[in-house]
């Protein structure tokens, strides 16, 4: 047997080998590309609704910024901890009886919302919708962690990881469709927000369809020669819920993943600002007729895109180093915005446009560098055997992100971004006074950006500075450290 080393693949090489890797789907049957189809029409809603359902709320249902942003947080935090149970769920129901009934909760109360969005008489129609809202986290909980769920028992070991890639292709053209939606039906059909809750009958009623069709197996897919897993070993290494977490709590490990979790909390509240508080912000310094879909469709474009082009390049890099300097980039994508507007021209219109895109630009070039390298570094500090319950914890930041921006979002948008602001005891649209410099730079919507990157990018210094005791002890899959 010959020991010379394989001769290196060029860049396009590895591009062109990516697109090939999708080939092995074809050992996959119906029930995998059914449950990929609802998966792109589940995220063409899902992301429509987060970019729109504070304007909703506001809008459209009279609620205060504070308010919208309470509703949102409690909305978001219930799906982010109710995925802990919904796996647990669909593997006792099965794949297809959990699919038929978290499309069919969703269909009914996203007609729910509509009805009480269309319907101006309903008292109180701002706080029924935002309890029909929260009802409905439990089904989309349940809907992510199905097509999770099915992408692995729809796929052979040697198809599962192409399996994987194509869901989440699927999942931010799905992410580029909703923002679409978003600015065809404001700006396009100019009808009410509302009508992205009935986009999302539409998209249930065409997923029930798809699932009753194609989706019909519950076993595991094999390949001609897979053997099945020896489930006897697995059942008597399994621990009590109490042993586990005894077990997490007493490793330093746990530790460093707890300061590190702290530290890119900020970063990782960046990207939920891309709904909670950039549409809003948007509105109110471009104007009511801003793209805000189209702003919000670069991010996903972008990451399809990246992560395609970056392939050849992502395992050439350190873990650790891509995962703090990516994140940096993140935080850096907050500074075009807290700029004056006067930097980028006399046009406040276009000066915003042109703020916005190179935030989304600089923001979706980090997501690209860092995003999956906090699962690798998770799995690489975690102690042998362990590496399931850390990666479980490495969902604590975006949790935590959702929760404390959510919460606070409103009171920021108040705080520097308001929809009218005081001059001489008269109420001015914001966009009006900035003109008129009448607003100052330290209550202006820059200043928000400036204390958001300023918080988001210190905790990436500190992330460097600490990268030795970190990294300590992390065994890592390749020969590079940290």
């Amino acid at each position: 047997m010959s020991d010379a080393p394989a001769p290196r693949r060029t860049a396009s090489e590895m591009i062109v080998g990516y697109f090939k890797d999708f080939g092995v789907l074809k050992e996959t049957g119906r029930e995998y590309w059914g449950i990929q189809i609802i998966n792109l029409l589940d995220c063409t809603f899902y992301f429509a609704m987060l970019t729109i359902v504070t304007l909703f709320l506001s809008h459209d249902l009279g609620m205060s910024d504070e308010r919208a942003g309470y509703v949102v947080a409690v909305f978001t935090s219930a799906v982010t901890l109710l995925l802990t149970f919904s796996g647990a769920m669909t593997d006792w129901m099965g794949v297809k009886l959990s699919l038929r009934v978290s499309l069919s909760g969703s269909l009914i109360l996203r007609a729910l919302i509509v009805f009480v969005g269309v319907t101006p008489s309903i008292p109180h129609r701002g706080w029924i919708a935002a309890g029909l809202l929260v009802l409905s986290a439990p089904f989309m909980a349940a809907i992510q962690t199905i097509f999770q769920a099915a992408t692995q028992r729809y796929t052979t070991k040697r198809s599962r990881s192409a399996g994987f890639n194509l869901w989440y292709l699927f999942m931010n053209i799905g992410a580029a469709a909703g923002g679409a939606a978003v600015d065809i039906v404001r700006l396009e059909l100019k009808i009410g927000n509302v009508h992205i809750f009935t986009m999302g009958v539409i998209c249930a009623v065409l997923s029930l369809v798809v699932g009753e069709l194609m989706v019909h197996r519950e076993a595991q897919l094999r390949g001609p020669d897979e053997e099945p897993e020896p489930t006897a070993e697995k059942a008597a290494q399994k621990k009590s819920p109490w042993q586990i977490f005894v077990s997490v709590i007493s490793e330093p490990a746990f530790f460093r993943l707890v300061v590190l979790i702290a530290l890119i909390l900020g970063v990782r509240a960046v990207y939920t600002y891309l709904y909670l508080l950039m549409p809003k912000y948007w509105e109110r310094t471009i104007g009511p007729d801003a793209a805000i879909g189209v702003l919000n469709m670069i991010n996903p474009i972008g990451i399809v895109v990246g992560i395609i082009l970056f392939i050849p390049f992502a395992n050439k890099f350190k873990v650790y180093s891509l995962l703090v300097y990516g994140a940096m980039v993140s935080a850096f994508a907050l500074f075009p915005m807290a700029l004056p507007w006067q930097v980028y021209g006399g046009d406040i219109a276009k000066a915003h446009y042109m703020m916005a895109v190179l935030c989304m630009i600089i923001v979706t070039v980090g997501e690209v560098l860092w995003s999956q390298k906090l699962n690798e570094y998770t799995a690489a500090i975690a102690p042998i055997g362990q590496e399931g319950t850390y990666l479980g914890l490495s969902m604590i930041p975006w949790f935590l992100a959702k929760t404390l921006v959510s919460a606070f979002s409103g009171h920021m948008l108040s705080r520097w971004s308001p929809e009218t602001v005081q001059v001489n005891g008269t109420a001015v649209p914001l966009q009006q006074a900035m003109i008129h410099n009448q607003v100052s730079y330290w209550d202006s919507p820059a200043a928000m950006w400036l204390w958001l990157g300023l918080y988001a990018f210190a905790g990436c210094v500190l992330a460097l500075m600490l990268r030795g005791w970190l990294t300590r002890g992390a065994h890592w899959k390749r020969e590079a450290s940290a």
